[in-house]
């Protein structure tokens, strides 16, 4: 398979924000197989003397060709992590083998399955309560000064490419590493976004357990098409979150009579007001018609479920009047409220809060 690579114009546009202790692991690797790296850091445009300042820094492209040039000289797509190599298209088969997965959870579990057979120097571990998935890094043996490069690179590729599966960026609750926070530990809520907690018992992340309900979005074209350029993946930030629709339509259902503003909504989802309406108009959906939803759903089971009067059932929803009420719910369903009650199999408009 053809891989593509950055141009020569890309790799020193943009911020260099890549620790230069990364591309210092890299230099180790080489160096550990008897080898000189001074070929792909000159490919790369990164000079060697770099390499001996502590607070240095590349782009993410100038990491992406020296990356992607070690792991073809070396024949190692772990760059000298573990005792044995992992000959190229090593994580191409992981991806394989859990594509045809139906859902993220099942692909994280054979993901995690799977690499066992790539090597016995750490295992990855999937585990999920009610409410919360984690996946979990089990150190086999040291791994000495390739041990930080290796353990995010690690929990990294697997979030990238769960990102990727399911075309949705998963909102971690923590990350953890089980190291004392590096020189260059601004670099990390880049790399893992959210609460990150230094010298903990392992690396881990951990996620909402809903995300792992959602199907899969990638067929194998779609793969091999992501595969000739898979290391942006490592730290690539996906904008929409699926999990959001769900998420909003929680907080409005729960009290549909609130008048649920945006600022609040925004404030109980920790973002911004434009990042709420933003992420909301690219899942094809408005904040209105999700309130409208909810509404709509909570009017519909009083009718049916009680003997309220409509007036009453009105303000229960949020409406000042039973007449505002009244002409929303024939906008809604296509029938009256009263009508509806006496005769719930009426002709009903179908309600789609959207999506894609």
């Amino acid at each position: 398979m053809k891989i593509l690579a950055p141009s020569p114009a890309e790799l020193t546009r943009g911020r260099a924000a890549t620790p230069i202790a990364f591309i210092r692991a890299i230099a180790l690797g080489y160096r550990r197989r008897g080898m000189d790296p001074a070929n792909a850091l000159r490919q790369a445009q990164i000079p060697e003397a770099l390499l001996s300042d502590p607070d240095a820094r590349v782009t993410a492209a100038q990491m992406e060709l020296l990356s992607g040039i070690a792991m073809q000289e070396l024949d190692d797509e772990a760059l000298g992590w573990f005792q044995r190599r992992l000959p190229w298209g090593s994580y191409g088969m992981l991806c394989r083998a859990s594509l045809t997965s139906p859902t993220l959870e099942v692909a994280l579990k054979r993901w995690c399955r799977h690499h066992r057979l790539l090597t016995d120097d750490l295992t990855l571990g999937f585990s999920q309560t009610r409410s919360t998935a984690t996946i979990r890094i089990e150190e086999a043996r040291e791994l000495g000064e390739l041990r930080e490069f290796c353990l995010v690179s690690t929990l990294r590729y697997l979030l990238g490419y769960a990102c990727w599966l399911i075309d949705s960026r998963i909102a971690l609750t923590e990350t953890t590493m089980p190291f004392p926070a590096p020189r260059h530990a601004d670099a990390y809520p880049y790399l893992f976004p959210g609460p990150l907690r230094f010298e903990a018992d392992a690396a881990a992340f951990s996620f909402d357990a809903r995300y792992l309900g959602l199907p899969l979005r990638r067929d194998e074209r779609a793969l091999q098409t992501m595969l000739q350029r898979a290391l942006p993946l490592t730290v690539l930030q996906y904008r929409r979150d699926r999990l959001l629709v769900h998420s909003v339509s929680q907080i409005l259902t729960t009290d549909p009579a609130a008048a649920h503003t945006a600022e609040d909504v925004a404030a109980q989802m920790n973002m911004s007001v434009r990042t709420l309406h933003r992420q909301l108009k690219e899942e094809g959906v408005s904040l209105q018609r999700l309130k409208n939803h909810a509404r709509r759903e909570r009017a519909i089971k009083l009718l049916l479920q009680t003997r309220k009067p409509v007036k009453q059932v009105a303000a229960a929803v949020g409406f000042d009047s039973e007449k505002s009420f009244a002409r929303a719910f024939r906008e809604w369903t296509g029938v009256a409220p009263g009508r509806f009650r006496q005769d719930p199999q009426a002709p009903d408009t179908k309600f789609d809060v959207g999506g894609r």
